[in-house]
């Protein structure tokens, strides 16, 4: 790494890694359903990870907008807690080495954030990078979680087992689009997994898209990761939608109609259902302000 980057991030630890696989999900872009924050705090939880190293606070965040939070016991002042971006390291199930990218995405000086980012990778020599995101689509709850993939030219090959959106498609970049481009540079892999949520459930918390999530993360990056627990809270999530869409006949029929439309365009590697470029962007709008059904 070159000075300037190792002004912008501290290391905390040095462990023992062989070709770790880097795993992504910051605060504050698109996640519908929270599928990518449950998935990354399920994996923080589960495997008991560590801190390996921070980036620079003041430099990269913007603390009015990403207020530190302050703890008051009995009238007194005791604790600040600032917003922190951290790399975390853990292990999956059978031991395999794996870092975690966590914390608000940057306010500021996203080139620079790219270098730090890309330059630790090669540093500690990273074999791949996954993003997880999740977005607003046209598709029911009563069918599996779909998962699809974007990444830069250099690691299409990775798209073979998660399928894409077909079409040409425009809309606002998160950080982990940029990342994408800053490792394609770097000539590490990336690949970022988007769960398909139902866009009338986008706004509350959807584990199905979580558990879908991870599950594509074991198969693309070969990990083992147990998204059980997930599961078991994906069907009481899955039974209260139903509640709410039983009482409501013009949403019955929607659902219907989404049923009707993932029945007849399966089969993607992951048995996705895809859409085109116009549906994700009309859907991704709707969702940006605030118009979930």
């Amino acid at each position: 790494m070159d000075e300037d980057s190792y002004d912008r991030i501290l290391f905390l630890a040095e462990p023992e890694l062989n070709e770790p696989v880097m795993v992504v999900a910051l605060e504050g872009w698109i996640d519908a359903g929270l599928g990518a924050s449950t998935a990354m705090s399920t994996l923080l939880d589960s495997t008991n990870s560590e801190i390996l190293a921070t980036f620079d606070t003041e430099y990269f965040i913007d603390q009015r907008a990403r207020r530190p939070v302050v703890r008051i016991v009995d009238g007194i002042t005791t604790e600040i807690t600032w917003p922190e971006i951290q790399l975390r390291y853990a292990k999956d199930g059978d031991g395999a080495d794996l870092l975690l990218l966590v914390g608000p995405e940057p306010d500021f000086h996203w080139s620079d954030f790219i270098d730090v980012v890309t330059e630790c990778a090669a540093l500690l020599n990273v074999r791949m990078v996954v993003g997880l995101g999740a977005f607003p689509a046209p598709t029911p709850h009563t069918r599996k979680v779909r998962v699809i993939g974007t990444a830069p030219i250099t690691s299409a090959h990775l798209l073979s087992v998660t399928g894409t959106v077909d079409g040409e498609l425009e809309v606002p970049a998160g950080m982990t689009a940029v990342l994408e481009m800053g490792f394609s540079e770097a000539a590490i892999d990336m690949v970022t997994l988007w769960a398909r949520v139902p866009h009338y459930v986008a706004s509350m918390p959807y584990p199905q898209a979580a558990a879908a999530l991870l599950e594509a993360l074991a198969s693309v990056a070969g990990l083992t990761i147990d998204a059980a627990p997930l599961r078991r809270s994906a069907d009481e999530a899955r039974r209260r939608v139903d509640e709410l869409v039983t009482n409501n006949p013009e949403h019955a029929t929607m659902v219907r109609s989404l049923e009707q439309t993932a029945d007849e365009t399966e089969g993607t590697p992951l048995g996705d259902v895809v859409p085109t470029g116009d549906e994700l962007a009309a859907e991704l709008e709707r969702f940006l302000r605030g118009e979930q059904a």
